[in-house]
């Protein structure tokens, strides 16, 4: 990839989610970036992510929310402390804590889907995340995510046996 996403500074611990993890070979491996003061992903769904013939499943838009936020706010919590991706500090993994979907229209299976979100909020442990999905310029769905920095207990018997 040409681009910096903040999931490829995960820590291992926290690298295996299935919607974005690095260490999961079998999952969507969905990449998040700053595209100046918006978070941006980008993805390509297959034919597998087919909901009926001709339109993406309305699961797989979740879960791109879902990822997509959750990059979003480490990357804003990882900024609001003087940081850049490539830093030798490591980057915070956060998690969901209210994921809301709105289906605008049922979005086309071919283009490439385009989430882009902007920080709503940000304190010392909670960011709020707005983001549209887009296909080509139609735009067919937002979300409002709440996200909270991972608890500790997380990191316990997170990677895989």
């Amino acid at each position: 990839m040409d681009f910096l996403a903040v999931q490829d500074f995960y820590p291992e611990d926290f690298a295996w989610c299935y919607g974005c993890g690095r260490m999961n070979s079998s999952g969507h491996h969905f990449r998040t970036r700053w595209n100046e003061e918006e978070t941006l992903t980008e993805y390509q769904p297959g034919p597998e992510h087919m909901a009926i013939p001709g339109f993406v499943y309305g699961g797989l838009i979740a879960s791109l929310f879902d990822c997509h936020s959750t990059g979003s706010a480490s990357l804003a919590f990882y900024r609001q402390a003087g940081h850049a991706l490539g830093d030798e500090t490591p980057v915070p993994r956060c998690v969901t804590a209210s994921l809301k979907v709105d289906y605008l229209k049922p979005t086309p299976l071919g283009p490439t889907l385009r989430v882009i979100g902007r920080i709503a909020e940000i304190g010392r442990k909670k960011v709020v995340v707005v983001s549209e999905l887009w296909a080509k310029d139609v735009l067919c769905a937002r979300c409002e995510a709440v996200l909270v920095t991972a608890p500790a207990s997380m990191l316990q018997n997170s990677s895989p046996s």
